[in-house]
């Protein structure tokens, strides 16, 4: 230890701990330019998640106006089902792995965004972000397992991943807690979908996207997607809280079983035709997404 001079005595000096510190924050300043630079290079690739997620949402709309009109007995109107209608189709494998790497990079850049925002200590965006990416990194898994000619059923996933939570200490309120903030969520989507918030998918707001009718009409596309969505999430919310009170968790479910309680309800076939109109228009959303968006 360094030591200096105090009068006729050696005073013993505690080592600067400045170095330590200023190379703690290049290393986390490097860490942060590193990740934006990851970040830029997966846009391009991200950007190719919005499309595929646009073909699965008409997909999934097809297949919910199916359900509407009595001929989906035998196909689910949700992710599951519409990469089930991909991999039937002659270039289905070619497809299936392309979804699986555009997925996945819309995935990774939500995730990088997530991390960033975190360093700056902005928490929401953060959380938004990481939510996100873990969504679609699911999404993407899903898809590999298609691609590599396999299958999966989200509606079964959501029953185990129920039963498990009621199976745990205080289970019961968690899937009831669950099932309130997926209503959240789902009022939220109906609340941009009514509003002009819409515009905040895209890059620069109001002054961003296509222009004169093509414009127009793509804003209203993405505000019917937007409510559809909202109502079928709102559904799925509703799902879990029944589930909840009941102690069942068959009761509970994913967005087919939402799909298939709409069509069981009032003026359900009007009802389910609607929304899948909707999600094949949100689809459309997601198209202009992929060149005006923000990520």
């Amino acid at each position: 230890m360094p030591v200096e001079v105090c009068g006729s005595t050696m005073c013993a000096v505690p080592p600067s701990r400045e170095p330590a510190a200023a190379a703690g924050r290049r290393a986390g300043a490097d860490a942060e330019h590193r990740a934006r630079q990851a970040r830029e290079r997966l846009e391009p690739v991200a950007r190719a998640g919005f499309v595929v997620s646009g073909v699965l949402h008409v997909l999934i709309g097809v297949l919910a106006v199916r359900i509407a009109l009595g001929g989906g007995s035998g196909s689910s109107a949700d992710s599951s089902g519409a990469l089930g209608e991909v991999a039937r189709t002659p270039f289905g494998a070619f497809a299936l792995w392309a979804a699986v790497v555009a997925l996945a990079a819309l995935g990774l850049w939500q995730l990088l965004d997530g991390a960033l925002e975190a360093r700056a200590k902005d928490a929401q965006e953060a959380a938004k972000g990481l939510g996100k990416g873990v969504t679609y990194l699911v999404l993407a898994g899903t898809a590999l397992t298609f691609a590599r000619g396999g299958s999966s059923s989200s509606e079964s996933a959501t029953d185990d991943v129920t039963a498990a939570l009621m199976g745990s200490p205080g289970g019961v309120l968690l899937v009831g807690a669950v099932g309130l903030a997926v209503l959240g969520v789902g009022g939220y989507l109906v609340y941009k979908g009514c509003s002009r918030k819409v515009r905040d998918d895209l890059r620069g707001g109001r002054s961003a996207g296509p222009r004169g009718r093509a414009g127009r009409a793509a804003l209203w596309a993405g505000r019917a997607g937007y409510l559809a969505e909202g109502v079928a999430l709102a559904v799925v919310g509703a799902l879990f809280v029944v589930a909840a009170v009941r102690s069942d968790p068959s009761e509970a479910g994913g967005l087919d079983a939402a799909m298939r309680t709409l069509v069981g309800a009032p003026f359900g076939v009007a009802l389910l035709v609607a929304v899948g109109v909707g999600f094949a228009l949100y689809g459309v959303w997601c198209f202009v997404r992929a060149r005006w968006g923000e990520l």
